[in-house]
């Protein structure tokens, strides 16, 4: 008997990294951007598999590599990654505060 295919939590956004420069991206309705508050946030399930299967499009034409959902909570409207991994590539390097996302997107 198979195993269930495991389903990311929702709500969920969709991250990756830019094929040319390698800099996380996320998932939008129409693309990618380099800022995690303009994400798409699914809730409902249909949501999530269009997503995910967005990415593996995006992957296919190498446009990114390594897409995947990513379970969030919502913050002042925005999404935050429940995992440190995914919340740190979020912000950008931890040792250094002034570079990455963490510096060039403000945060309500």
């Amino acid at each position: 008997m198979a195993a269930a295919q495991k389903r990311t939590p929702l709500p969920a956004i969709l991250i990756a990294n830019d094929l040319r420069d390698g800099d996380v991206v996320f998932g939008t309705v129409d693309g990618f951007t380099r800022d995690p508050a303009l994400a798409l946030v699914v809730h409902e399930p249909s949501a999530a598999d269009a997503l995910d299967a967005a990415g593996k499009r995006a992957m296919a034409q190498r446009l990114v590599v390594d897409a995947y959902l990513v379970d969030v909570t919502l913050e002042a409207g925005r999404p935050v990654p429940r995992h440190y991994r995914e919340r740190q590539r979020t912000l950008g390097p931890s040792n250094r505060p002034d570079l990455g996302k963490q510096a060039e997107f403000t945060r309500a």
